[in-house]
């Protein structure tokens, strides 16, 4: 069976999709990132959570703070990215499921009234909306760096607050020439799927 998704757009969001490593200097514009929202947004999550919370980094300043926190061999990358994002979960979500889920308001008390229990959830679902946050930013021709090399406590301590927790740090551009290591391989279908 074939895909419906046309081959240009399986290239373009999965068989092509890399880790850019390097972008050009072109910006990546607000209208950009709004388009990636509007679309992004709609992806599923348990009780409609959507306990992502995006934080752009664009000043220099806010980049600085925000390099100074990065792995030794993440930081030169997030220095000249034209923009660089922290994707964080919010453990507060709950507080917004009486507009997102107008069906079954009272999921809010039944099911997310204690902290361990929001945490878990939302670190899931922010995972997976991350994820669509990815697929996204290819989905608008721009390639995505996202990394977990960097001191959690302190982007959270500088750029958040207790009720978040980041995610991930995720470079985004146009790629520069040069921009992917070489292609690692993946595992085939007989070694992933198992059918019971």
């Amino acid at each position: 069976m074939s895909l419906v998704l046309d081959p240009a757009a399986q290239d373009l969001l999965f068989r092509e999709a890399r880790t850019a490593n390097a972008f050009t200097d072109e910006p990546v514009t607000d209208e950009q990132v709004q388009a990636i929202y509007d679309l992004v947004k709609y992806g599923p999550t348990a009780f409609n959570q959507s306990p992502l919370r995006i934080t752009l980094v664009r000043s220099a300043e806010a980049r600085e703070r925000l390099v100074r926190h990065m792995a030794e061999g993440n930081q030169p990358k997030t220095a000249t990215a034209p923009l660089v994002a922290i994707l964080s979960a919010d453990n507060e979500f709950h507080d917004e499921l009486p507009h997102l889920l107008p069906h079954f308001p009272q999921a809010k008390d039944l099911f997310f009234t204690e902290r361990p229990v929001r945490e878990n959830a939302a670190a899931l679902n922010a995972a997976l909306q991350a994820a669509y946050f990815i697929v996204g930013v290819r989905a608008a021709g721009l390639s995505a760096g996202p990394m977990t090399g960097f001191d959690f406590a302190g982007v959270q301590k500088e750029f958040l607050d207790d009720d978040h927790t980041p995610l991930m740090v995720v470079n985004i551009g146009r790629p520069a020439e040069d921009a992917w290591f070489p292609r690692s391989p993946r595992l085939e279908a007989d070694q992933v799927i198992t059918t019971v």
